[in-house]
C-alpha cells in the first residue's frame, strides 16, 4: 500500500511539474515567480521548488539579477523534437473527417503550387459535390475562395508578383475590389464565393497557419443546392473552429486578434 501511495505522489508531482513548465512556456518572455505561481495555481513556495527541479533538468533558467524565469535549452530541444514529428496532412485527416461528419459537406485541402492553389486532398460529403475539380487540379488565384485566402494571407511578395503577372496576361481575372477582399479576409480569416467557377456551387475557404505564421494549406468547404444556405452560418463556424484546431495542432498560432479587432 505504501508503495502504491508513493507511486501516486510521484505521478502527481510529475503532472504538477509539467503544469509549471507549461505556464512558463505560455508567457511571451521572462516571467516572475508570482506570475508563474498564479498561472499554475500553486503557492509561491511550491512553485519555487518545482522551478528548482526544472532548472536542474535544464528545462527552465533564471535570468540575471531580476530573477525572472524562462525556458532553457532542454525545453526548446524538446519542443523542436515534437515539431519535427508534426505532419499537417496527417493531422488534417482526423480534423477534416470530424468537420465532414458535423456538416456533411465536401472539403478539400490545397497548397500553393507552381501553377497556383493546387488540390492535394479531397473529402467527399453526403451527398457528394459533383464538380470537375479533382486532386491535382489548380484553382484560379483571384476567382476562387481558396485563391483569395492565399492572396490575402500568403507570402506578400509572391502574391504581389502573381497579381502583376495576372494584370499583364489576363487583367480581367483580377477583381477591381481586390483591396477590399484582402482587408476583409485579414479581419475575418474566411471568404465565400458562390457560382463563380461552377453554377450553384458555394465555396468557403479558411487558412491554416504554421509555427512561422505561413500558410502551409488552405481548407475549403463546398456545398451545392442540396445544402440550404440557412445552414451556412453553422457550417462556416465548424470550418473556422476546425482550421484553428489544425493550426494549433501543428504548432501555429491562430490570429484571433484580427477577429476581435473587427468586433470592437
Amino acid at each position: 500500500m505504501t508503495k502504491e501511495v508513493n507511486t501516486r505522489r510521484v505521478i502527481q508531482s510529475v503532472g504538477t511539474g509539467l503544469e509549471v513548465l507549461t505556464t512558463v512556456a505560455a508567457f511571451s518572455g521572462p516571467c516572475s515567480l508570482s506570475a508563474i505561481a498564479q498561472g499554475a495555481q500553486l503557492s509561491p513556495s511550491q512553485t519555487h521548488r518545482y522551478l528548482g527541479s526544472l532548472m536542474s533538468a535544464g528545462m527552465v533558467k533564471q535570468n540575471g539579477s531580476a530573477g525572472l524565469y524562462e525556458l532553457d535549452a532542454g525545453a526548446i530541444r524538446l519542443g523542436l523534437a515534437a515539431l519535427s514529428r508534426l505532419d499537417v496532412f496527417a493531422n488534417a485527416e482526423t480534423c477534416i473527417a470530424d468537420m465532414v461528419e458535423r456538416t456533411r459537406r465536401t472539403f478539400l485541402v490545397t497548397v500553393m503550387g507552381a501553377g497556383g492553389p493546387t488540390v492535394v486532398r479531397w473529402y467527399p460529403g453526403s451527398p457528394p459535390v459533383i464538380t470537375s475539380l479533382a486532386i491535382g487540379g489548380v484553382l484560379p488565384l483571384f476567382r476562387s475562395a481558396t485563391g483569395l485566402i492565399f492572396y490575402a494571407l500568403g507570402d506578400a511578395a509572391e502574391m504581389e508578383r502573381q497579381r502583376k503577372l495576372h494584370e499583364m496576361t489576363d487583367p480581367s481575372a483580377v477583381p477591381v475590389n481586390l483591396t477590399d477582399w484582402r482587408a476583409e479576409i485579414e479581419q475575418t480569416l474566411v471568404t465565400t464565393i458562390s457560382g463563380d467557377l461552377t453554377p450553384g456551387l458555394r465555396a468557403v475557404a479558411c487558412p491554416v497557419f504554421d509555427l512561422q505564421g505561413r500558410l502551409p494549406v488552405v481548407v475549403t468547404m463546398l456545398a451545392n443546392g442540396a445544402f440550404p444556405p440557412s445552414d451556412d452560418t453553422h457550417a462556416i463556424s465548424v470550418l473556422q473552429a476546425g482550421c484553428r484546431s489544425l493550426t494549433e495542432s501543428i504548432g501555429g498560432k491562430w490570429p484571433i486578434s484580427r477577429q476581435a479587432a473587427k468586433r470592437s
